[in-house]
């Protein structure tokens, strides 16, 4: 569960791994290959086997992808990774990209030259990004290639001082009915009308995410998220097969299925796609790999192109399911607390590093007896750390606290009943005037998605840019999301649902789960962020209105830091919204609280001054 400071790839790692690669692709006679982050399973946060990416560039990001070929390399990020790529990546050795403009085909339709073949796994692109990839390369007279065996993995098997890592065999146990709401039985019949609905006699699930909310199990094969990689066909029927390595398999699992649902092994995948030969098969090409694709429909199977049938109703929470959530976040809470306390206090005099700060928080929340793991990786960025979105603190890189610089923490953790994320942006010292407009600004966005009353049919694409705007206004802006699905006990980001000034046209739905989380980044000076999560609330009469509203309830309970708000710019109403905040942190979570965090924590809450 500890989190380790210790950089998963070795810096060297790019120079010493893509020869090898570069072997594997003269053997197979490729001019090229395509490295994507994804793994078989579509996973974002992978087990150490599948990270085919770090292994052979160093970059240890969440999302990107790199190409190889004999005579150059590029590696492609987005804008949350611009900074750390470069402090992980041999930029001599490898272009450095953007992976949103133009990206991966933007690079086949200038790097590539007739009759050159660029190999690929197809189980581990999608086919909507191999069909944008194979036109790239068209236009230039290059071949898009799938691969039998991927030179990455064939390379990494033959490096005998540090050989691949075996997969991940961790126990796969029941989630029980009192924490998901639903029975699988009932979730499985549910999908099964929806299923024939559609005119489909089965679904393909390949996310891992969806087999653990499908069947209420939890798993550990994945560092952060409690899934198990497996696979499953839902039948129309409510059957279903589950494909486990049986050393998965705990005593009491066969009897928490039930009869209608089969165990089989990974192995038997290719024998019940021929079974599906005669059928109407959904799978969705946002989340399934090529390879399914290709042997469905060589084994003769018709394939319906659609969404995942669980994502909708497993982004949805039930009434359990949000009640767990405030569980989880008010038990959180105080671990939170407690450390903002430490920070607010000893911290100030003592100054310690980031990993310190990382280690701290961790220490409280395993007090509460109730930790599963981190929801991710804490995210603790001192100065100039903080304006690396997605920063983790290494031995390498890690950076002691200083008197008048900002420290960004953002962490989450993993409980039964509910996952958290929060970031909270906290001085050290007194802060400078322009900080404290930057806080300010990026708080008057957060009160002001969270204040939000919509109609049902809104996309968290048409209500971002709320959280913008005040930025906006001062000429200012950020380049990631406002907010990311979550989910129960499963992963930390969970879609379909988000709020992103990118086009997102599902609609917010009742118990879905979102962040909230605008933020200012200055690089080489700080960064700030605010984030707390909140649920979608049923439709309400607005006082006065023509018609219902949905609106948001705000799950994450911690204090503002109120030494970075500059009262003059809130008006009335964002002050009204950060006291009575403040009022109900107070109330719900000092009562559970040492008396001298308590007593910090009705201070740190006050309303606000000036």
């Amino acid at each position: 569960m500890r989190q380790t400071f210790d950089e998963t790839t070795d810096p060297s790692f790019g120079p010493k791994h893509i020869p090898l690669v570069r072997e594997q692709l003269a053997r197979q006679g490729l001019d090229g290959f395509l490295i994507p982050h994804e793994d078989e399973h579509g996973n974002e946060y992978l087990p150490e086997a599948n990270d085919r990416l770090a292994w052979a560039t160093g970059f240890t990001g969440s999302a990107g992808a790199a190409a190889v070929t004999a005579e150059a390399a590029a590696i492609f990020v987005d804008g949350r990774y611009t900074i750390q790529v470069r402090d992980q990546v041999d930029p001599k050795l490898f272009e450095i990209r953007d992976l949103v403009e133009g990206g991966v085909a933007a690079w086949l339709r200038e790097r590539t030259r007739p009759g050159q073949v660029i190999g690929y796994d197809p189980r581990l692109h999608s086919p909507e990004a191999l069909a944008t990839l194979r036109a790239a390369a068209s236009q230039t007279g290059a071949e898009l290639r799938p691969v039998g065996e991927n030179p990455v993995d064939v390379a990494w098997g033959g490096v005998e001082e540090a050989p691949r890592p075996a997969q991940p065999q961790a126990p796969v146990h029941p989630h029980p009915t009192e924490l998901s709401g639903e029975d699988s039985a009932a979730k499985r019949a549910r999908l099964g009308q929806a299923l024939s609905a559609a005119g489909a006699d089965a679904a393909v699930l390949t996310a891992p995410s969806s087999v653990a909310w499908l069947f209420n199990v939890r798993g550990g094969d994945v560092i952060r998220s409690p899934l198990p990689l497996s696979q499953a066909v839902l039948h129309a029927d409510g059957t279903a097969e589950v494909f486990l390595d049986p050393a998965k398999v705990t005593p009491d699992l066969h009897a928490w299925l039930g009869n209608q649902v089969s165990l089989r092994r990974p192995g038997d995948v290719p024998a019940a796609i021929a079974e599906l030969g005669d059928r109407r098969v959904l799978v969705d090409p946002a989340l399934s790999s090529s390879w399914w694709f290709d042997q469905l429909e060589g084994a003769g199977a018709t394939v319906v192109r659609a969404p995942d049938p669980t994502a909708l109703p497993r982004a949805r929470k039930n009434a359990v399911e949000v009640e767990g959530s405030r569980r989880a976040h008010r038990r959180d809470a105080v671990a939170v607390s407690r450390f903002l306390h430490w920070l607010a206090t000893e911290a100030q005099e003592t100054l310690p590093d980031e990993m310190e700060v990382v280690s701290k928080l961790e220490g409280f929340r395993e007090a509460t007896g109730a930790l599963k793991d981190l929801s991710f990786d804490t995210i603790a960025g001192a100065g100039p750390n903080g304006a690396v979105v997605h920063y983790r603190p290494t031995r390498r890189t890690n950076r002691r606290t200083a008197p008048g610089e900002l420290l960004l923490v953002d962490s989450g953790a993993q409980y039964e009943d509910g996952t958290t994320d929060i970031t909270r942006t906290v001085a050290i010292g007194a802060p400078t005037d322009e900080m404290r407009q930057r806080f300010t600004l990026v708080l008057k966005g957060h009160i002001a998605l969270s204040r939000i009353r919509f109609p049902s049919g809104t996309s968290g694409h048409q209500l971002d840019a709320l959280a913008r705007a005040p930025l906006w206004l001062a000429g200012l802006d950020y380049d990631h999301g406002t907010g990311h699905g979550v989910g129960s006990y499963l992963g930390v980001h969970e879609g379909p649902q988000r709020i992103a000034k990118w086009v997102n046209t599902v609609a917010l739905e009742p118990g879905m789960i979102v962040s909230n989380e605008p933020g200012y980044y200055r690089t080489g000076a700080y960064g700030i962020r605010i984030e707390n999560l909140q649920v979608v609330t049923e439709p309400a009469e607005v006082p006065g209105g023509e018609r219902p509203m949905l609106g948001f309830e705000t799950l994450t309970l911690a204090p503002i830091d109120r030494s970075l708000i500059d009262p003059a710019l809130l008006d009335p109403a964002e002050r009204a919204w950060l006291d009575a905040y403040h009022a109900r942190v107070v109330a719900e979570v000092g009562p559970e609280l040492p008396a001298e965090v308590r007593n910090w924590l009705v201070g740190a809450c006050a309303p606000l001054q000036g």
